[in-house]
């Protein structure tokens, strides 16, 4: 059985984590996500891709706990930590989509995402303080998404959080589906569908543009970032064909036809 699966559908992939129930991390499976996600970097045609995992009752459960042993533990910081930076360099725009259990490094993958969709069953924890340890990712990552006082609650504790709290924090940028309707999976695959129909509505070259953007928006400093920002808009985006033909579209009140270039 392939630990990961990849499904191509024109401008968009989906890479799904398929070692059910518990789509668990090992040493093989983060070494050919590190593989995958290289081979996508170089995918000028890609827009959008979907990371989940397999089964529904899981994203992922996290690393395997023997992996946190003295003799393994650098192979293990090596392979989550480089499928990581490779989904936050990724060109295109990187999705989890969660449903069931989202722990430990599972999180940590989810959450380097750009973007976080859930379903209403959705479990999100870092236990590793339990296992006398914590997580460096995490520990990176989540002071600048939900502050440093909630990121010290959930590393100090190790709880877990439902999918309403976890929004409310800001772990979950699109809740799909309320406690009550309709399956778990359905509702997720509904909530793929949807972001990616709104996205294939877009010009990809602008999608692009955009990403690189708030990416320096999030990694400067204001005046730094308004800069960067600025020259990618002036040399960057007003040499691309999709920006003249998205105002030509406006003012004669028809729909642009993107080039994506």
């Amino acid at each position: 059985m392939l630990a990961i699966l990849l499904d191509r559908d024109g401008r968009r992939a989906t890479l799904t984590l398929n070692r059910p129930p518990l789509n668990i991390l090992d040493l093989d499976l983060l070494a050919r996500l590190d593989e995958l996600l290289a081979g996508l970097r170089a995918d000028e045609d890609l827009t959008i891709l979907f990371l989940r995992g397999a089964g529904g009752r899981a994203f992922s459960a996290g690393v395997a706990v023997e992996d946190h042993a003295t003799d393994k533990v650098g192979g293990m910081l090596d392979g989550i930590h480089g499928a990581i930076r490779r989904l936050r360099e990724l060109p295109a725009i990187t999705v989890a989509a969660v449903s069931g259990h989202c722990l430990g490094g599972g999180m940590e993958l989810a959450l380097s995402c750009d973007l976080v969709i859930a379903s209403e069953d959705a479990r999100f924890g870092q236990p590793e303080i339990d296992l006398g340890c914590f997580p460096p990712a995490a520990a990176a990552l989540y002071p600048g998404r939900i502050g440093a006082s909630r990121t010290l609650d959930l590393l100090l504790t190790g709880r877990t959080l439902g999918a309403l709290e976890a929004e409310r924090l800001g772990l979950i940028d699109r809740l799909i589906g309320r406690p009550g309707g309709v399956g778990a999976g359905d509702e997720l695959t509904a909530g793929i569908e949807s972001l990616a129909a709104e996205l294939a509505g877009k010009s990809a070259a602008v999608v692009r543009l955009i990403k690189r953007a708030v990416r320096a928006g999030r990694d400067l400093s204001f005046p730094d970032a308004l800069a960067a920002t600025e020259r990618i808009y002036r040399e960057e985006l007003c040499a691309i064909a999709d920006m003249e033909e998205g105002i030509a579209a406006f003012l004669a009140k028809r729909r642009p036809v993107w080039k994506h270039r």
